[in-house]
């Protein structure tokens, strides 16, 4: 039987034809300007309720939200598609521009929303909450409520919206601008390129010593020369962030991240303190990794260095089918979404010039589709990034019949269905291995991972807590920001390595993100969580599928302490559950010493 095969460009002409030069795209941001007018007058006229009778208002107004949060969000996916395929796209970024202002436009009628809400008697407020069509939307609506009460007045809000178009969110943007604009010489069979930062980056994976050892210069002096630019975007972010959090009386810069992530201060203080005193076998690989590299210290440069000899370049057709063919070991639903989305091009996987670094997975809930980018170069890891962005899409799939005010999970529970995906073919790649170098190489791979949840992450966090702290007191010079980095990453590589990357905090565009502060302890956490899912998947097979979109359901209707206790029977704030899902992946460690004796 013939095999499909699976193109590498994905297809966004079934959403709004044209690119940026799209007329329809055009016409859909004009209703969506109408649809919010409309939605803003509603709330303006909404009398806030004096008894459970009065109901018809407040519901009409959260059908309104539902109906142009889908829109807003249906046209941000399409730019943000965009903007990945062509980092030259002006046109892509003056419609960025303009989906900014329809997000702060909703943000400011939400506001408004929220305080009606606020000025609900708490008795009424119950009896709404246990009755149609507010009963599905409890936890979303207490949520919102509770939240809005401890911020500003609705005008104070409105007006940090506003300042944020061309203020908070700009700073994010110019980030953006400086990045599409670096060029990273790089010199290959006599012939010097001028690769992308994401080019670039795949240059880490290399076999050759003296291959990544050349780029991590050529790299280090590319930011380097924005270094000005750069943390002028990061200080102005931070100094933002630090005064509307002050405004609102917030001390704790951990506040709101925690509060995006429904999750407690004391269970990320558990995870954390399990993860360090359990360091000492990811030390002990770093440096049987050096030994078996041939060298006294591993450098930054080398922590993605493959290890035996599987340089086996894996081509994009093999590496959908081998996905297929791992996912059908687990469940039926998840295999046939994913060929869906290899069939009808939802991938971005192409290698060229001009594309954005990096890798995501965005959904369009009005077509009920997801678009998947990254830039596929033929290595086992690119393999596991694939499955990593399916499992995000099918996160998004499994919520398809969830109300859409139920759909907007956080990040550290996002992180959990991308890396259980990601595990499943991780696992089966060293499985299957062909040969005990291969093994090798694919078992290094996987550890990889998780040094990277562990450490670099990690590195991550006590940085940005330590940059918040400092830009308290003023700003932080791009010398100071080098040294804050390599302290973090020294404390979190538990100073194993010889070299660091101080200019880290420049490159890596998470610090960047204005949706999010602190995009980093959620993918450690999505990590660990995904770990004592999969323990259970193992157990039960493809019984377990169902369990396991169950749990996705629930993903964005209660906190991540609840969801543990209702479908893993787990306490969160308790070391159990951390020290468990660590020692799974110490694991891995274990073979990986016993092969490299």
């Amino acid at each position: 039987m013939a095999t499909t095969t699976y193109a590498q460009t994905w297809d966004l002409d079934v959403f709004f034809e044209g690119g940026s030069d799209s007329k329809e795209f055009h016409t859909y941001l004009v209703n969506i300007d109408r649809e919010l007018e409309s939605f803003r007058t509603l709330v303006t006229d909404l009398k806030v309720p004096q008894s459970t009778k009065d109901k018809e208002g407040l519901s009409a107004a959260i059908d309104a939200f539902q109906a142009v949060s889908r829109k807003i969000r249906q046209s941000g996916a399409f730019v943000s598609c965009l903007q990945a395929q062509d980092m030259h796209d002006k046109k892509a970024t003056m419609l960025y521009g303009k989906i900014m202002q329809l997000s702060a436009a909703l943000q400011t009628v939400l506001t408004e929303l929220d305080q009606k809400l606020v000025s609900v008697n708490t008795d009424v407020w119950e009896g709404l909450l246990s009755e149609e069509p507010f009963q599905e939307l409890a936890f979303i609506l207490e949520e919102r409520r509770t939240r809005a009460g401890e911020k500003l007045s609705p005008e104070q809000e409105t007006l940090i919206n506003s300042l944020g178009i061309d203020g908070y969110h700009a700073w994010g943007q110019l980030y953006n601008t400086v990045v599409g604009n670096i060029k990273i010489p790089f010199e290959e069979n006599g012939e010097v390129k001028e690769l992308s930062a994401g080019q670039a980056f795949n240059k880490f994976s290399s076999s050759n010593r003296e291959t990544r050892k050349k780029m991590f210069e050529s790299w280090t002096t590319a930011w380097e020369e924005q270094a000005d630019y750069i943390s002028s975007s990061l200080n102005h972010l931070g100094g933002f962030r630090l005064n509307v959090y002050k405004q609102r009386g917030w001390e704790d810069i951990h506040k709101e991240p925690l509060d995006i992530n429904r999750m407690s201060k004391k269970t990320l203080e558990t995870m954390w303190t399990v993860i360090t005193e359990y360091k000492a076998p990811f030390v002990e690989y770093l440096n049987r990794k050096a030994k078996v590299l041939g060298l006294e210290k591993l450098s930054w440069y080398d922590l993605d260095a493959p290890i035996g000899k599987t340089e086996s370049k894996v081509s994009y057709q093999e590496g959908c089918e081998f996905i297929l063919d791992q996912f059908s070991k687990f469940g039926k639903e998840l295999t046939d979404f994913t060929r869906t989305s290899f069939e009808n091009r939802w991938i971005e996987a192409e290698d060229r010039a001009g594309k954005r670094p990096g890798g995501f997975c965005t959904s369009f809930p009005e077509s009920d589709q997801s678009r998947i980018f990254m830039t596929y170069s033929g290595t086992p890891s690119n393999v596991s990034t694939l499955a990593h962005e399916l499992g995000h899409a099918f996160h998004q799939h499994a919520m398809s019949g969830v109300h859409t005010l139920n759909r907007n999970y956080a990040m550290n529970v996002a992180e959990t269905a991308s890396t259980f995906a990601e595990m499943i073919v991780a696992d089966a790649a060293v499985k299957h291995a062909k040969s005990e170098d291969e093994r090798l190489a694919l078992l290094e791979d996987k550890i990889q991972r998780s040094v990277a949840f562990y450490m670099n992450i990690h590195a991550r966090f006590i940085f940005e807590t330590a940059f918040y702290e400092e830009r308290k007191s003023g700003m932080v010079s791009a010398e100071r920001l080098n040294e804050l980095m390599e302290q973090s990453q020294k404390e979190a590589y538990c100073d194993s390595l010889e070299e660091y990357h101080p200019q880290f905090w420049a490159s890596k565009m998470h610090f960047y993100l204005t949706q999010v502060p602190f995009y980093n302890f959620p993918y450690t956490f999505g990590y660990l969580f995904s770990l004592g899912i999969y323990a259970q998947a193992i157990e039960e097979g493809t019984d377990y599928e169902e369990k396991y979109i169950a749990l996705l359901k629930d993903t964005a209707s209660m906190t991540v302490e609840e969801l543990a206790a209702k479908h893993l029977g787990v306490d969160l704030t308790q070391r159990d559950f951390w020290e468990k899902a660590v020692k799974l992946s110490i694991k891995d460690v274990e073979e990986f010493l016993e092969l490299t004796k």
